[in-house]
C-alpha cells in the first residue's frame, strides 16, 4: 500500500501536529526519531522531502527543528503520500492474469478493490488535526486516569503471522 519512508513521514508529521499551537514550536530531527521511535538515520532524509514538498519548515543549528507550515486541519495524509509514492500505473493482475478492469476479474479482486477504495477513503479524508486531538485526548485522559490499571493490549493494523 505504501513504503516505509512513507510511514516515516506520516509518524514525523503526526508528531509535529500532536505540539502545533500556532507559538512556531520547533521539535528537532532527534527529537521525532526518539517520539516516534524512527531509525535516526531516515529522519533527516525524510524531514528533507517534506520541506521541499512545501509540508514543514526546517531550521539548522541551536533552537533550529521543524515545524508544520500550515494548520494541521489543512494537511491530509493524502498530501504526504504523494511526497513520497507515485501511482502505480501498471494494470497487470498479479493474481489472475491478463490487464485489471479488462475481462473477467480475478478471484480477489473485490476484495482488492475494497482495500484500495478505504485505503483512499483514509488518505483523502483524515487531516493530521486529529493526532492533535486525540494526543490532547490521551493527556487529559492520562491525568485523570493516573491511578487506574495500565492500559491492555490492543489489536494491530499489521497483517498477523497467524
Amino acid at each position: 500500500m505504501y513504503g516505509k519512508q512513507t510511514e516515516y513521514a506520516i509518524a514525523i508529521m503526526s508528531c509535529l501536529a500532536e505540539v502545533h499551537d500556532g507559538s512556531g514550536r520547533r521539535i528537532s530531527a532527534l527529537e521525532l526519531a526518539d517520539h516516534r521511535g524512527l531509525p535516526r538515520p531516515f529522519i533527516s532524509k525524510t524531514v528533507t522531502a517534506l520541506i521541499q514538498a512545501g509540508l514543514v519548515e526546517g531550521t539548522r543549528g541551536p533552537g533550529g527543528g521543524c515545524r508544520l507550515t500550515r494548520d494541521p486541519s489543512e494537511i491530509s495524509l493524502y498530501d504526504v503520500y504523494t511526497v513520497f509514492e507515485r501511482d502505480d500505473e501498471d494494470r497487470n493482475c498479479p493474481f489472475g492474469g491478463g490487464e485489471c478492469g479488462v475481462g473477467p476479474p480475478c478471484a480477489v479482486h473485490h476484495k482488492l478493490v475494497q482495500i484500495q477504495e478505504s485505503l483512499n477513503d483514509l488518505l483523502h479524508n483524515t487531516y493530521f488535526d486529529v493526532f492533535r486531538l486525540h494526543f490532547n485526548e490521551i493527556k487529559d485522559s492520562n491525568v485523570a486516569d493516573s491511578d487506574k490499571d495500565p492500559p491492555k493490549k490492543r489489536e494491530s493494523y499489521r497483517a498477523s503471522r497467524d
